[in-house]
């Protein structure tokens, strides 16, 4: 009873501010206690703005303060997530494609991503993750998965428009599977009554991981700071790899018709990343940070090339575990 009361206390404040024109400094914290109430009394997950609501700010933090060595990355998906989700009547769906080592950091940007546009981040319905090894296994299954991943996304489409979905392993999927989506991701203002157009959809692998860490280290053998790297420097050789390497987007037309948005760097990372991931991890588990461990699991990796040391060839992936090791 005095959550109701509390509840109709708030509904008479904000009727009676209406009704009287008034402008008043809590107007946002009423609008904050509107979707609190409207999760208590309506808990279950809908496609509105009460559980999807864009926080630029919050992307922006993320990315500065949590995803580690990639200001490519971080500069790109900023920029190109905030305009599209800004826009209410975007030509064509997002395509993203995230290309680099293992633990580089591509899930974890895919991630951030949901949690500033999802209330409930990764865990929401409107998230939709497809694993190579999870739901494509078997080659003899091709033209099965090909039927299934059609209707899939045009089901959840058009239960939300604002649906997320995201491809990982995209270096083990049989070329062809992700063709059988590219009429989702054209400039087609409906197929048959739906409109894909505020859908996002992000493609992770490694395509390009050798090329990406070639250039870095050339930068790093000339002096020059890694922060000098442009997507310019890297885009293209990406895209050609994704086209050419064995792999979902091999010989894709998603490549052909420049249906892909960006394809996006992700370098490999150095030593005092490695150090800034274990720290990081520390904090998210509620360990108090500190430096001496931080460091004794940064040494304990291995890091290429074998002379120089620069860069870990397990990016930060095994950190969380090695933390109770040490």
């Amino acid at each position: 009873m005095k959550a109701v009361r509390i509840y109709l206390l708030f509904h008479v404040i904000m009727t009676t501010s209406v009704l009287v024109n008034t402008v008043n400094p809590f107007e946002r914290m009423f609008g904050f206690f509107q979707k609190f109430w409207k999760k208590v009394y309506n808990p279950q997950e809908s496609c509105d703005s009460t559980w999807i609501s864009f926080k630029a700010e919050g992307l922006k933090d993320d990315l500065e303060n949590k995803l580690f060595g990639q200001h490519i990355a971080a500069n790109v998906i900023l920029n190109t997530v905030t305009g599209f989700m800004s826009n209410n009547n975007p030509q064509k769906p997002l395509v993203l494609s995230l290309h680099g080592r293992s633990g580089t950091g591509k899930n974890f940007a895919a991630r951030l991503i949901a949690e500033n546009i999802y209330s409930q981040g990764m865990d929401s319905k409107f998230v939709h993750i497809f694993t190579a090894d999870h739901h494509f296994r078997y080659l003899s299954e091709i033209e099965t998965y090909k039927a299934q991943l059609h209707q899939q996304i045009k089901h959840n489409v058009t239960n939300c428009a604002r649906s997320m979905f995201i491809f990982d392993e995209m270096e083990k999927m049989d070329p062809g599977l992700i063709d059988t989506i590219k009429p989702y991701l054209e400039h087609y203002n409906k197929l048959d009554g739906v409109s894909y157009r505020k859908a996002i959809f992000i493609f992770l692998g490694n395509a390009g991981g050798a090329s990406i860490t070639q250039t870095t280290l050339d930068f790093w053998k000339e002096g020059r700071d890694r922060k000098e790297i442009k997507l310019w420097d890297l885009e293209l050789n990406l895209s050609v790899s994704a086209f050419n390497e064995n792999g979902g987007l091999k010989h894709s037309s998603l490549i052909n018709k420049h249906l892909v948005d960006f394809f996006i760097p992700f370098l490999p990372l150095e030593y005092s990343h490695v150090v800034q991931c274990v720290l990081a991890e520390m904090k998210a588990q509620g360990l108090q940070p500190d430096h001496n461990v931080a460091e004794k699991v940064a040494k304990e990796l291995v890091y290429i090339p074998k002379t120089e040391r620069i860069f870990s060839t397990q990016g930060c992936k095994t950190t969380v575990n090695r933390i109770y090791y040490i």
